[in-house]
């Protein structure tokens, strides 16, 4: 009797510990997809943006000699097709009956061209008052994305050199840096202009994702290259190092240049700080 109770007993610890060991192996390759997928949705939406949009079954009964139909009026931002009817406040495509269709939702050249217009008007808002900004609310999306029409992902990163793929969104909140990274509000945006510093932050040892965990392998002259809807822009490593959590100097803007700053926290002796990856434009 008391045999068979060791037995079990030792089976039961045995597979604790295997699912112990494997459960940072399958939450990562999970974690990887679900940026990967995060990211390829980005990429089509980018890709597939429309300038006008008229409903399927409106266009087919024009082509039937529906009179009503070939006047209808193709929608040629976000605001106006839900005005129209013909998609729904999350962008999916409306049926004549106002049901929702399938397929993805439909984003507008319009909203995006908006959306980089607000972006730097928000970058250039910032070169004057970066002294008086509230540095320390980093949590605040920078911009309300579902205005244009889009979730709140921005843009994503590449580093070939740590192989690191990941999706940033706006506004370093505990929610949103449980996906990727996240861009630091009353920073710049990454866009192809000078005088910006754009600052992301991600975690580091965050329990069965890799997310900033590999940046320490980066060095001089490596490239890691953000990629929004308009653009890609290659960064070159110029400096790592370790600050102190309270040193916001490194976020700064620093006049003419175009810098990316990535952050992470790293433990020496005991004593939590911030490491830092600074990169610029090349």
């Amino acid at each position: 009797m008391w045999k068979k109770i060791v037995i079990i007993i030792a089976c039961v610890l045995l597979a604790a510990g295997i699912g112990l060991i494997l459960f940072p192996i399958i939450s990562n390759e999970i974690g990887k997809t679900r940026a990967n997928d995060a990211i390829e949705a980005f990429v089509k939406r980018s890709e597939n943006a429309v300038e006008e949009y008229l409903p399927p079954y409106i266009k087919e009964a024009a082509e039937n000699g529906d009179e009503e139909a070939k006047q209808a009026k193709p929608a040629k931002s976000r605001s106006e097709a839900i005005e129209l009817g013909y998609i729904d406040k999350n962008g999916f495509p409306l049926s004549a009956k106002g049901n929702r269709l399938g397929g993805a939702p439909i984003v507008f050249k319009y909203d995006l061209e908006m959306l980089h217009t607000d972006s730097i008007e928000y970058n250039h808002g910032l070169i004057n008052n970066q002294g008086t900004v509230d540095t320390s609310d980093y949590t605040t999306a920078a911009l309300d994305m579902s205005k244009y029409g889009l979730s709140n992902f921005y843009c994503y990163l590449t580093a070939p050199e740590i192989g690191m793929r990941l999706p940033v969104y706006l506004g370093a909140n505990e929610d949103v840096m449980s996906y990727g990274a996240a861009h630091l509000c009353n920073t710049s945006l990454p866009l192809d202009e000078k005088s910006t510093n754009c600052a992301i932050a991600a975690h580091t040892g965050y329990i069965g994702r890799i997310f900033f965990d590999n940046i320490k392998g980066l060095g001089k002259g490596d490239v890691i290259t953000v990629n929004n809807y308009w653009e890609s822009i290659d960064y070159e490593v110029i400096e790592t190092k370790t600050i102190s959590p309270n040193d916001t100097s490194d976020i700064y803007i620093k006049e003419g240049r175009q810098l990316l700053t990535l952050i992470t926290c790293t433990t020496d002796n005991g004593v939590t700080n911030r490491y830092v990856v600074i990169a610029e434009k090349k």
